[in-house]
This record gives C-alpha cells, structure tokens and sequence, in this order.
C-alpha cells in the first residue's frame, strides 16, 4: 500500500497541469468522439486533410528541404565540434546501443509496415514524376527510388533538428528535457514557464499523439493481418481493440523498466532480428534481380533527390497546388516525420549526452539511411520480382487486406517461407512495442516539465489513450483515417522545427564570440540566465 501511495505521490508532484491536463482532455475527447460519433469525426478529419493538402502541400516541402541542407551544414562545419554535454564527457550509451535505440525508436516500425507494400503500389500506381507505363521496367525503378526518396535522410532530418538543441540545452545547461526548451535562447531558462512555452509544448503532446497513433495503427493491422494470414480468422472490431489494448499492455512493461533494462534491450533484439530478416530475404529472394534494380534506384535517387524534393505534380488544369499523388505519398510522409519529431527528437535528447552534434547528425541521418535503404531494396525488388513473374500475388492481397498484406506473400514464396513469415510477424510486433514505448517515455517528459524518468503512472496513462486512439482509428477509417491524423497533427510542427534551427544559430553562432572562459559566468544567448560554460577548441 505504501509503495502505491508513494507511486502517487511522485506522479502528483512531477506533473506539469498545463501540458499533461491540455493533452489528457483532447486525446480522451478524441476517444470519445471516435467511439460513439465515428462518422462525424471521419468527416471532419478528411476535410482537415484535404485543406492542408490542397493549401500547404508545397510548404511541407519546402520546409523539410531547409532541414536537409541545414543538417548538412551542421555535419561539415565546425558547430558539428560541439558536444553535448560537458567538454570531454563521455557518451552515456556505447554506439552500438545508441544505434540500436534511435534506429527503432525512430522510424523502423514504419519501415516494416511500408518495406514490403511501398514499391508494389508505386510499380502498379506509378508517380507522374517517374512518366512510366505502370508495370514496366522503368516503373519498377521508379517504385523503388521513391521509396529510397521517401524514407531516406528526409525521414530522419526533422528528429536530428529538434534532438540536437534539446539536448545541448539539457546536457550542458541542465535545462528541462522538453520541446520549448529550444526557446531559451530568447526566453532564458526561468521563463521557460511562459505561455509560449507552454502552447509549445501542448503542441508536441497533440503531434505526438497525433503521429504515434498512426503508426501503432498500422502496425497493428498489420499483427491482425498477419494473425489473419496465418490462422484464416479475422479478428474483427472488437478483436481488433483487444489485440491493441494487449500490445499497449506490452509496451507499457517495457517502458516502465526504464531506458537501460527495457527499450535498450528489446532495441538491440529488434535490430538483431532485422537484420536476419533482411540477409535471409536477400539470399534467398531474387538477389540479382534485388542487386540491379537497387543499384540503378540509388543511382536515380542521388542524381534526381533535388528536383524530386520540390516535384509537387501541380496540374494547372485542376487549379491543385500539389497532385494527388504527391499529397497520398509524399506530403503524407513529410507531414508524419513533422508529428514524429518531437517524440523522436526529444528521446534522441535524452540519449545524447557526451556525444558530439556532428556524431548525432551522422548517426541519425546518415547512418540510419544506409541501414533503411538495403531493406526497401531488398523488400520492396523481391514484391515486384515476385508479382511480376506470378510467383506471389502481392497485389491482389493488398486488395483484401491494404497494405498491410504485402508482407506475408511475399515471404510464404520463398523458401523456408513459414520461417520468415513468422519471423516477420515478430518484427511487426517488437517494433511496435519499441515504437511505442519511446513515444510514451516522450510523453511522459513532456508532461511533466521535463523529467527524464517521468513516473509508471504516467506512462501507463499515455499508453493506455494513445493504444485506444490508435485502435479506434483503425476500426473507423483504417489507413486513410491513420494518414489524416498523421497530416493533421505534423504541419503545425514543420514550424517548431523552423524555430529549433534558429535556436542553434542563435546558440551556435554566438558561442566563440561569448563562451570566453571557463570560469566566466556568462548567459545563453539571447537569455537571461546565467550559466557556466567550458568550451572545447572547434
């Protein structure tokens, strides 16, 4: 009794009322709303997405090409120097762990959902930019560069941007593990309470929850589908909410244990196992096949990446600023790295300390690609060499079961094809519980004025109201309602990522010409607090 008593009382005392009462009451609204008047708020969410679509499709892209050239510029000048933290201290994780973790909090959940189902539609629906008759060999590179293009260093730009100030903030000025962190440089640390702080960070708890119910939306119907594929029983609604609310039970276990004895293992046993995947699928698939059409994909990739991140397929006919195949694909993507970010950025924060901002730009963008890559590759050139030559009808699943049946024909046409099928089925499920737990620990921060380990009371409520949203979601409007929510919550965020690039200029910009010594005692720039700063040589 007593260790429930002091479980309550550490989750009274670390609360943040404004953000955690903001947050709780809309995410609980949309709950609501989604069980008992689910065609209304349909409605509404499709109109929402089609505004910003139709409106602000273009500013989307033109917002995350500015984050791309700014993290290029961050990893070849000397700000990459800066460390976060105390000069000289060492890296709180090794890098094998740090990668592990970034990696599967940030984007891999996605990338078993999409790995497999990407490339067939874009070789079936081909994208105006590619100019390819559907089915034909040039579609099929097309297919496979747009998914390169998609999940490539775009993906991971927006969490570099919003990690690497949090945590220079956090680590070398002991500021809240917080997104209005990123505002010190013009509040100062004491007015981090202010109102604009505050909306900042009700904004990240709304895009957060916005973007993880999303992707543990399709994750999820993917685990049904799968136990569907395998059993020949559906679940149905009500099966569907069960099957959530236990993989939320799941993730809920795991983040209660804390970074090091929870997400870090489960991450290192998720890459582990990512990687077996891949290399058995590679070996056995159609490697030549998977090694041509891979390499003339990057190669289109690399030399069209400028043109393709501006492409908006605008028909002046039609009065559309952006196509409706750019806004399905592409705006859709950058609109759920934007509601991503400030979970994703906000737990790269909080595993960043001594590390420097070149190494997290590296790692996060650079590195994390050239793993994501060889897996589109490999997933996405054995679906079209399969549906091709009619080994596996990989389309006509995702007629039944969207795309979340793309998977599970593919790896029954290969041999040892039971084997990788449920090799699959448990990637599906320890990535969302990877995903999920991340996003919930960032939450809990968020919620809580910065607490780096907020309280279990606290992650279990985030778990439990964001796996319900994320089951709701699927029961109303499957993909298409998971994609709205995803647009919906991210493009307010494009413009936090803007303001966070601003933050490191100011901070970065200004640190030599006022960073003397040591010993002086001296104010982040643009603030007025005091803190003490020792700066290593850049």
């Amino acid at each position: 009794m007593s260790r429930a008593r002091n479980a309550l009382s550490q989750f009274i005392d670390e609360l943040d009322y404004v953000v955690f009462s903001a947050g709780f009451v809309v995410t609980a609204l949309a709950v609501v709303v989604f069980a008992f008047r689910d065609d209304v708020a349909a409605a509404h969410m499709e109109n929402a997405n089609e505004f910003l679509q139709a409106n602000f499709g273009w500013a989307y892209l033109l917002v995350m090409f500015a984050l791309i050239v700014f993290v290029g510029f961050l990893i070849f000048s000397p700000w990459g120097n800066i460390t976060l933290g105390k000069d000289d201290e060492e890296p709180a994780f090794s890098f094998p762990a740090y990668f592990a973790m970034l990696y599967s909090a940030g984007i891999a959940a996605g990338v078993v959902f999409w790995g497999p189902a990407e490339a067939i539609f874009h070789y079936d629906a081909v994208s105006p930019f590619v100019d390819a008759e559907a089915g034909s060999p040039e579609a099929a590179v097309g297919a496979v560069q747009y998914t390169f293009f998609h999940w490539g260093i775009s993906a991971w730009t927006a969490y570099v941007v919003l990690g690497i100030p949090i945590a220079y903030y956090a680590h070398r000025y002991d500021a809240p593990m917080r997104i209005s962190t990123i505002l010190l440089p013009w509040l100062g640390e004491d007015n981090l309470e202010r109102p604009i702080a505050k909306a900042v960070d009700v904004l990240a708890v709304f895009a957060t929850i916005g973007g993880v119910a999303a992707t543990l939306g399709f994750v999820g119907d993917q685990f049904l589908t799968g136990i569907e594929w395998t059993t020949g029983t559906a679940v149905g609604d009500g099966g569907t909410v069960l099957v959530i609310t236990g993989l939320t039970v799941a993730f809920t276990i795991s983040v209660a244990l804390g970074v090091r004895k929870g997400i870090r293992r489960i991450a290192y046993f998720n890459l582990a196992l990512f990687a077996v995947l891949l290399l058995a699928t590679f070996v056995l698939g159609p490697t030549r096949f998977i090694m041509a059409l891979g390499t003339e994909a990057l190669g289109g990739y690399i030399n069209d990446f400028i043109t393709m991140s501006f492409y908006t397929g605008a028909d002046a006919a039609e009065s559309s600023a952006v196509s409706g195949w750019v806004g399905d694909w592409t705006i859709f993507y950058w609109a759920w790295w934007f509601s991503w970010s400030p979970f994703v950025g906000l737990f790269i924060a909080r595993i960043s300390r001594g590390r420097t901002v070149r190494q997290v730009a590296v790692t996060g963008v650079l590195a994390s690609t050239s793993i994501t890559i060889p897996w589109f590759a490999t997933m996405g050139g054995s679906a079209i060499f399969l549906q091709q030559n009619g080994e596996a009808d990989i389309l006509g699943a995702t007629d039944v079961y969207a795309e979340a049946g793309a998977g599970y024909p593919l790896f029954e046409a290969l041999p040892l094809g039971g084997v990788l099928t449920v090799m699959f089925l448990l990637l599906v499920t320890t990535f969302f519980i990877t995903s999920a737990d991340s996003s919930t620990l960032a939450l809990g921060m968020l919620t809580t004025g910065g607490e780096e380990e907020p309280s279990t009371i606290n992650r279990v409520i985030w778990g439990f109201l964001i796996g319900a949203l994320a089951s709701l979601l699927m029961v109303v409007g499957g993909v298409d309602a998971l994609q709205a929510a995803a647009i919906i919550t991210g493009g307010p965020f494009a413009i936090v990522t803007l303001i966070a690039v601003a933050s490191m200029v100011l901070a970065f910009g200004n640190r030599n010409a006022i960073f003397l010594r040591e010993e002086d005692d001296i104010s982040v720039p643009g603030s007025d607090s005091s803190v003490e700063d020792s700066v290593a040589d850049d």
